[in-house]
């Protein structure tokens, strides 16, 4: 079978400009210039004939084909940057093997871990997905990262690296017509639940303060990822952290309805075994989250100032 590939250089510059929405930031990570990172992306978009970004005088954003290509494609790249040092003799002399949960390590851990990968190219990650307590007395990995409101794994060391903020939001096809304007008009609409839902919609529906409302009609799955793609495809309202979803917001896809109404906090934690003998490699992994979340956590709270907001 012969593969129809667009050219690396263009992904590679796509890539670098889509995980920053800089392509200024692009050219400095790659060291070419502006222009450059320019011509390769259109030279990509013209590939596929579609755009991947929408322009603006003031503002890069990402369209739907753009945020679907880029965690691909990160991945992607890891892979073949990991191979390439097998290739050259330069295999990882050393490993840390990372469980996550699987909407976590899709949508916020793969795009960011080409950066941990460029500051420590001896490293080689080994992600895993579960959402099960952490065991980190069985020896099946090395860090295991949940979400919490407290540190979970008992006689370990923890890190919290973020805080996240659980509110619903939907498809902004939802809000035509004023059909979706305040809590009570949900008994219009489809409630999305996932069986790993860590804020159920019935508390969610106290706090906002009609309890009483039943929604039209309700969707379940197993995973949240498949729960949040179904909100993203328009099939109703879903309760999840807000910075999974920031950027489809941002874009104009997805929206928060009823602003910080009823939303709930909780933290991210990385729990790791403090006798460990990766222990030093552990460190620098927590220390590279910690930087990558309060990233996260500033952009979500300027995002939410611009919007009036306080979280």
């Amino acid at each position: 079978m012969i593969r129809k590939l667009p050219s690396l250089n263009a992904v590679r510059a796509f890539e670098a400009a889509a995980r920053h929405v800089s392509f200024t930031e692009a050219a400095e990570e790659l060291c070419v210039t502006h222009g450059a990172i320019s011509r390769e992306v259109a030279l990509l978009e013209e590939w596929f004939g579609r755009p991947l970004f929408r322009r603006s005088s003031w503002q890069l954003t990402l369209t739907d084909a753009g945020r679907r290509y880029l965690p691909e494609v990160t991945a992607a790249l890891d892979r073949l940057a990991l191979a390439s040092m097998y290739v050259l003799g330069q295999r990882s002399s050393t490993s840390l093997r990372v469980s996550a949960p699987p909407a976590f390590t899709m949508r916020w851990l793969i795009p960011r871990m080409s950066g941990f990968q460029r500051r420590r190219r001896d490293v080689e990650i080994r992600l895993m997905t579960s959402l099960e307590r952490p065991n980190l007395q069985a020896d099946l990995y090395d860090v295991a990262i949940r979400g919490a409101h407290e540190a979970m794994a008992a006689d370990c060391g923890a890190a919290r690296f973020m805080s996240e903020h659980i509110l619903p939001v939907c498809h902004v096809d939802l809000l035509k017509g004023g059909a979706l304007l305040e809590p009570k008009d949900i008994a219009r609409h489809t409630i999305i639940n996932y069986a790993t839902e860590s804020y159920p919609w019935h508390e969610w529906l106290q706090s906002a303060g009609v309890c009483e409302v039943r929604p039209a009609n309700s969707l379940k799955f197993e995973q949240m990822y498949f729960a949040l793609q179904a909100a993203c495809e328009g099939l109703g309202i879903v309760l999840v952290p807000l910075f999974l979803v920031l950027d489809d917001i941002i874009s104009g896809k997805l929206c928060a309805p009823f602003g910080p109404l009823g939303i709930k906090r909780r933290d991210y934690y990385a729990s790791f075994a403090t006798e460990s003998d990766a222990y030093p490699l552990i460190a620098t992994f927590c220390g590279w989250l910690e930087q990558e979340g309060c990233d996260t956590e500033r952009s979500i709270e300027e995002w939410a100032r611009s919007r009036g907001w306080n979280l």
